[in-house]
This record gives C-alpha cells, sequence and structure tokens, in this order.
C-alpha cells in the first residue's frame, strides 16, 4: 500500500469528507477524486500537505467499464514515497480540470494524454497533439484503436507462434499506404488554424528596448545536429534574444506503449533499451522493478543479482553522464576533442555491458526475480580495474581539462537559470533538479532496490545555470565510483535468478510504479495489470520528455546560440522524449 502516516491520511479525510475516497480496488492504491475537487485537492497537497513534486501523470482507458482513469503520482521534494490519486471520467466524454496552474510540470504530461487517449483537460494553456502530428485520426492509446494493418489486439500473434504459420499484414495490402487520415481530410490542401496551428501561440510581445527591433520566428532543427535527434524549438526572436520557445516533438514517435500493451510482460524488457538507448541497464532496472511489485514474493531478487543490477545501473550512469559532457562541449563548438576523451572511457564500460549480457547498447540483461545470466570468468576484474583506478585517474583529467576553461565558463556561467522553485514546479528531475539546489535523489528520497547499503553523497549546486548542471554530473560520476567500489568489494556469491527462467509470467490484477534514480532522472514504469499476460496500461514516465517542459522558460532572455547550449545541458535522448 501507499506509504502514508496515519496522520495525512487522518488530514486527507478530515480535510475532504466528501469527493474524496480511498481507492478500495483490489491491488490498487491511493485515493479517488471527483473531478470538481481535484484542482482543490491539488492544491491541499501542494501547500497544506507538503506534496509539491508532481512526478507522473497519465491515463487508462477502462474501455469495458466504459470510464478513464486519469492517474497522478506527487512526492515531497524533502523525501519519502508516493500519494497517488486518480480522477475518472465517462469514457465518452473524458474531461477534467487542468492541473497546469497548481503544478506547471503537468503541462507536456496532460497533452500526451489528450493526444493517445483523448482525455480533455480543460482550462490547459496549450491543449493540442503533443506526439502525434496535428491531422492525426483517433488517439492511438484508446483500447479500441487500431492502426493501419492491424492484426491482433495482444502478442503472440497466431501467424508466428505455436504453428509458426508467418504472414505479415502488409503483405495482404501491397498497394495501399499505412496511414489513416481523418473523413475529408486531403493533407495536401490542408492548413492549419487556430489552436491546431503550431505558430498560434507565438505572438509578437512588446519589448521596453530603446533599440526597435523586429522580432521574427525561426526554426531551430528538426534537422539538425545541436538539437540533439529530431526535435525542433520554434523561437521567437528580437534580434538575437529569445523571447518565446516552444519545443516541438514527436517525430520519432512509434507509440511505445501500445507496442507494450501488446506484448507479453518479458517481451516489454528489450523494448525498454531503445528507450533512452544510450542507458540501456537504466531503463531494464526500472520496469523490472514495476512488475516486481505485482509479482511479490513470486520475484525476490537474490543477493548477487542485486549488487550486479546496482553495478550495471552505476556504470550506466558513468557512461550517460561522459557522453553528455562530452555533447555538450560539441554544442559549444569544441569539435570533437573533449567527446572523444569521454567516448574512450564509455567504450570501456561498453565492454563490460558486452561481456556480461551479449550486446553492447541493447542489453536485455535485467529480468523479473534476477538477471539474464551472471558475469562470465574475468569480468569482475575488468570492473574492479575501472571502479579503483582507471576511472577515477581519467575524470580528474577530464575535470583539469574542462571545468575551469574560460570558454566553457563564459558560455555557461548564468544561462539557463532555473530556480528551486521553479525546477520542483516544472516537474525537473535528475541533474537539472539538482544543480537548481534540490538535493532530491530517488536513490536517497525514496531508496529501492539495494542502494540504502551505500555510502554516498548526492550530488548538489546552487546557480541552476548550465555550468552547475556539468559540474553536478562531474560530481556524480564521482559519487557512482564510489557506490561501485562498495558494490564491488561486498559482491557475494550465489544465484541471480529465483526460480528458473519463465519465457511467459502470470502478473496478479493491480497497479505498480516503479521507478529508478536514471542517468537523466526519475524514470518511471506505470503498469496495470488484469491478470492476463499482457499488461493492460503501459506507461513510461519519460525524464528527458517532462524535463523539456521547463526548456521554454530556461531560453526566455538568452541568446538563440545559448538555446543550443541550454537544451545541451538538459541532456535529452529522442527516443525517450517521444517514445
Amino acid at each position: 500500500m501507499i506509504d502514508l502516516t496515519l496522520a495525512i491520511a487522518k488530514e486527507i479525510e478530515t480535510r475532504f469528507p466528501k469527493g474524496v475516497a480511498p481507492d478500495e480496488r483490489s491491488g490498487y492504491e491511493g485515493y479517488l477524486v471527483e473531478a470538481g475537487k481535484l484542482v482543490e485537492f491539488a492544491t491541499a497537497l501542494r501547500d497544506e500537505l507538503g506534496y509539491d513534486f508532481l512526478s507522473s501523470v497519465t491515463g487508462v482507458d477502462y474501455m469495458p467499464e466504459e470510464k478513464m482513469e486519469v492517474v497522478y503520482h506527487v512526492y515531497r521534494s524533502t523525501g519519502g514515497g508516493a500519494l497517488v490519486f486518480k480522477v475518472q471520467v465517462p469514457r465518452q466524454n473524458p474531461v477534467l480540470p487542468s492541473l497546469v496552474e497548481v503544478f506547471p510540470g503537468a503541462d507536456f504530461q496532460e497533452r500526451e494524454a489528450w493526444d493517445l487517449l483523448g482525455i480533455r483537460f480543460e482550462g490547459h494553456p496549450n491543449h493540442k497533439r503533443i506526439l502525434m502530428w496535428e491531422g492525426f485520426e483517433g488517439h492511438p492509446l484508446r483500447k479500441d484503436w487500431e492502426e493501419a494493418y492491424f492484426e491482433e489486439e495482444s502478442k503472440p500473434f497466431d501467424a508466428r507462434w505455436p504453428g509458426g504459420d508467418v504472414y505479415r499484414a502488409e503483405d495482404e495490402n501491397p498497394f495501399t499506404k499505412n496511414v489513416v487520415y481523418p473523413q475529408d481530410f486531403n493533407p495536401e490542401t490542408w492548413i492549419p488554424d487556430g489552436d491546431k496551428a503550431l505558430y498560434a501561440g507565438m505572438k509578437e510581445i512588446e519589448t521596453d528596448e530603446s533599440l526597435e527591433t523586429e522580432q521574427i520566428v525561426v526554426n531551430l532543427g528538426p534537422q539538425h545536429p545541436s538539437t540533439h535527434g529530431v526535435f525542433r524549438m520554434v523561437a521567437t526572436l528580437a534580434g538575437e534574444t529569445v523571447v518565446k520557445l516552444e519545443p516541438v516533438m514527436g517525430y520519432l514517435h512509434r507509440n511505445h506503449e501500445k507496442i507494450g500493451e501488446r506484448n507479453t510482460y518479458l517481451m516489454n524488457i528489450p523494448f525498454t533499451d531503445r528507450l533512452d538507448y544510450l542507458a540501456s541497464m537504466s531503463n531494464n532496472f526500472g520496469y523490472v522493478l514495476a512488475v516486481e511489485k505485482l509479482l511479490g514474493k513470486k520475484a525476490v531478487v537474490p543477493e548477487r543479482a542485486e549488487y550486479i543490477r546496482v553495478i550495471m545501473a552505476e556504470f550506466t550512469r558513468i557512461a550517460n553522464h561522459v557522453f553528455a559532457i562530452g555533447t555538450l562541449l560539441n554544442d559549444m563548438g569544441a569539435y570533437f576533442t573533449p567527446m572523444l576523451y569521454a567516448l574512450q572511457e564509455r567504450e570501456l564500460i561498453l565492454d563490460i555491458f558486452e561481456a556480461a549480457a551479449g550486446s553492447r547498447m541493447m542489453c536485455n540483461y535485467y529480468r523479473f526475480g534476477g538477471l539474464a545470466r551472471d558475469l562470465p570468468p574475468g569480468v569482475e576484474g575488468k570492473m574492479r580495474d575501472l571502479a579503483f583506478e582507471r576511472l577515477p585517474r581519467k575524470i580528474d583529467e577530464l575535470d583539469r581539462y574542462l571545468t575551469e576553461n574560460e570558454v566553457l565558463r563564459a558560455r555557461c556561467e548564468g544561462v539557463g537559470v532555473l530556480t528551486p522553485e521553479e525546477a520542483i514546479a516544472y516537474s525537473a528531475v535528475g541533474p537539472v533538479l539538482r544543480a537548481s539546489g534540490v538535493p532530491y535523489d530517488v536513490r536517497r528520497a525514496d531508496p529501492y532496490s539495494i542502494y540504502d547499503r551505500f555510502d554516498f553523497d548526492v550530488a548538489v549546486a546552487y546557480h541552476g545555470d548550465v555550468y552547475d548542471r556539468y559540474l553536478v554530473r562531474m560530481e556524480e560520476i564521482r559519487q557512482s565510483i564510489r557506490i561501485l567500489q562498495q558494490a564491488l568489494d561486498d559482491l557475494p556469491e550465489g544465484e541471480i535468478m529465483t526460480g528458473k527462467p519463465r519465457y511467459s509470467i502470470r502478473v496478479p490484477a493491480g497497479e505498480a510504479y516503479g521507478r529508478v534514480e536514471g542517468p537523466k532522472g526519475e524514470l518511471g514504469f506505470y503498469v496495470v495489470s488484469d491478470g492476463s499476460a499482457n499488461p493492460w496500461r503501459y506507461h513510461v514516465r519519460a525524464p528527458s520528455f517532462i524535463n523539456l517542459t521547463a526548456l521554454s522558460k530556461m531560453c526566455e532572455g538568452d541568446k538563440v546560440a545559448d538555446a543550443i547550449v541550454i537544451l545541451g545541458s538538459i541532456d535529452i535522448v529522442l527516443g525517450e522524449t517521444d517514445r
């Protein structure tokens, strides 16, 4: 059940005698809130009970019951477990109030729920699609939505297993397009208007500057290396100053969550690799934690497997951060010299992953109740050499090379500032949050796995600018090395899997949210089981996606060249942003 003190539960019961009730469904937790009480309830949680950090917002289509449910996970920025609350609305007219005024971090997440599930949030300041394009037909995460070439609702498809009589639906329709347009819609003549137009909100803003300048709208990306993939920033500029900026994403979207709801539970593990493809092990970790919560005692993880999980996660953090630092310097124009220093260390870590998992990037290594296989002979020695000898030396070298560089400091200090209050309000996580002076790290705030056994510090800085985000990542690398050294010294012998490897599992009905402190911040998986072999709902709380909510706030008032550096300091991966 949810980690609430009796005092908080009593306070909620007293404060809201009507319109708020405990969720008493078997396997569920938290509170059911009437739509009319939602804003009042959320405001009281924030202002009176200290739940100031909105982590996750998502929807669930309970089609058999003709209802939609919106699920919220809120936390205290000082630490502790989640408080979960939900709002249920009719499926035919799913409308509820927006919480953007209470929690600005709900902005992109509410837009996502509208885009993919058709749930409308009244009062949202920018209520339009975010991952699909404006002319897309339907809401693809609804249970009754079927794509072109639809085969079946869940895997394994009959054409694949058990008979193996394989055919592909597109082979039956060789002369049609894999796309469905709305009725009477012609993409050749369509012109977006009103709230559907991307540029509708990019209005001219009056300034008090004596020098008159013409405001222009400039597209930065999507096909440009500085935008870290297929990502676009629509910027309104007054001269070289950013007046307003809107992130545009979705170019890489492939409906990862719909695929996840058709897969079996085990099939989803290699799909998580492809989210943040620089942090495969951490993606596995968050997902298996969520499913293990549902499995309960059926998935007790052996001690050796717990240690190896932590070791792989911390090596992943180091590999991610050196890559992020290298690409940040690339964004500043230091083309590839710092990047090559960083990549050399990352390649050695990927050697470890390849030896253990068989793959360098798409590792598919974690399993429910343990790991796919044990460490092969010789790998532990290579891990110890990296953790105790090479990495501490090389990180100090990278530090000396970069940290006091006058060009780096000039480009980063005072740029893209996010205050502590803003960082919390916008649901920022990871180095972005901690560089704003909020020492919130899931490994400390709400420990999972065996992180409570290790001695390490939460890296934090207090200026909230690009330079502090760089410094936090450098310090987090050192803290990960500390954790690695302790874990390798204490690594026990024994099994790495509970019971025999399973090719399919039955998960008890209920809901679970598993979260880890990934390299980019809190990575969460919300899973709803109906007791079948496939998840009823599978949602990814993607830090790359949600951290972009504050991008406009960071960029306004800075120069257009700074916007590129600010984006680099967030450290996004588009596979995770778009899913």
